[in-house]
């Protein structure tokens, strides 16, 4: 291995174009860590993203095992020379952290390191992060504890490069999450209508038709049986309401289960719950990116709902297949369709919209095919990663 810094511009341009593939704050924080360690050289690498009591809302680090990690504590706090860091917001470059004065020590478990650079990461005059390495990777005389090559001017212009890159990535990916939480929030509310409108009024029919049973069951028997059998009837509508609606609410199932299998089980569920019928199928689909997965598991709520509620379909087809990198989510039914002439009035009622920007907000694309008693046919293309 070369114990020079990797300053070439093909290294640089992968180090910030994998930044930039991540849209989860999380992933981009290990990517930034990652790929800072890998540039420089370093034994070591990390990255604390401040809270605002004194500690670390977040703290990656590259370098260190699982096992090691556990055994080295609690995320520290914010002193000695992280603390420096984020209050003077300047760079740090040790020949030995440890001569430093500022220097408090740290956990018996934690790994010995010398040589230091680090530097605030700023979102205009706000620092968002503190992003440093320890220990470069050279020939150090023996017992030699502050080390003779260390991290140089070089590597500090050019950590400085991937620390402006590393701000517009995490603010990026932050700006990301909030649109998402956003999106959680609209779901939540387009649901609470969505009870309102068919749980909430098959509960008040219940209610009713339960009342006239009760005063039917003196004087007429018979009919009061047949509300009695109404009211069940109704009670399971309800129930199946809510079940599908519960299912609405769990896309965390796309962690453990993937978006398959998440599919699959959410639609087993709308067959049981619907009269009219509702078949999946799933060929050579690979892993997508978590954004991908997601916007293609809520696409196709969305369009099942359509069809379900509006279409008037007695089937409703989804397929899951691979397409390139990607894969290609089709949702068709044989219902009574409409006039793409007015898909704009359409679009709105049947949230072709929010589809569409569900699909473009990760790369994907949107179709619509549909004609008047043929039935609708709606596609999204996802790029993969």
């Amino acid at each position: 291995m070369s114990h020079r810094p990797r300053s070439g511009l093909a290294a640089v341009s992968t180090a910030l174009l994998e930044m930039s593939r991540h849209l989860e704050v999380r992933d981009v924080l290990k990517t930034i860590v990652a790929s800072a360690r890998e540039l420089l050289d370093a034994e070591y690498a990390a990255l604390g993203v401040p809270d605002d009591h004194g500690g670390f809302a977040q703290f990656v680090v590259d370098g260190v095992s699982d096992e090691q990690w556990r055994a080295i504590g609690p995320l520290p706090r914010q002193h000695g020379i992280l603390a420096a860091m984020l209050r003077d917001a300047k760079t740090e470059r040790l020949a030995d952290v440890r001569e430093d004065p500022r220097f408090e020590g740290w956990p018996s478990a934690h790994p010995d390191m010398s040589d230091f650079l680090g530097l605030p990461i700023k979102d205009g005059g706000e620092t968002i992060g503190a992003l440093f390495l320890a220990n470069k990777r050279c020939p150090k005389p023996r017992g030699d504890r502050g080390g003779t090559c260390g991290f140089t001017e070089e590597d500090e212009e050019l950590l400085s490069i991937l620390a402006q890159h590393a701000a517009i990535a995490l603010v990026n990916a932050r700006l990301y999450e909030r649109s998402r939480e956003l999106t959680i929030a609209e779901e939540r509310s387009r649901l609470a209508h969505e009870l309102h409108d068919a749980v909430s009024q098959k509960l008040f029919s219940l209610r009713l038709t339960a009342q006239a049973a009760a005063a039917l069951v003196d004087r007429d028997p018979v009919r009061a049986k047949g509300e009695l059998q109404q009211v069940a009837l109704l009670a399971a509508e309800a129930t199946d309401e809510l079940r599908a609606a519960v299912v609405e609410l769990r896309p965390a199932a796309l962690d453990e289960d993937g978006l398959v299998n998440t599919l699959r089980t959410q639609i087993q569920v709308l067959d049981r719950a619907h009269t009219a019928r509702v078949t999946f199928d799933a060929v050579g689909v690979r892993a997508l990116p978590a954004a991908q997965e997601e916007a293609l598991l809520r696409v196709a709520q969305e369009a099942l709902h359509n069809a379900l509620r509006h279409s008037g379909a007695g089937l409703v087809a989804v397929s899951l297949g691979r397409r390139g990198q990607g894969a290609v989510l089709s949702v068709r039914d044989d219902g009574k369709g409409f006039e793409p002439a007015s898909v704009r009035r359409a679009g709105r009622h049947l949230g072709l919209v929010s589809m569409r920007d569900r699909a473009g907000g990760v790369g994907g694309t949107l179709t619509v095919e549909s004609a008047p008693g043929e039935g609708t046919t709606i596609e999204m293309e996802v790029p993969g990663g």
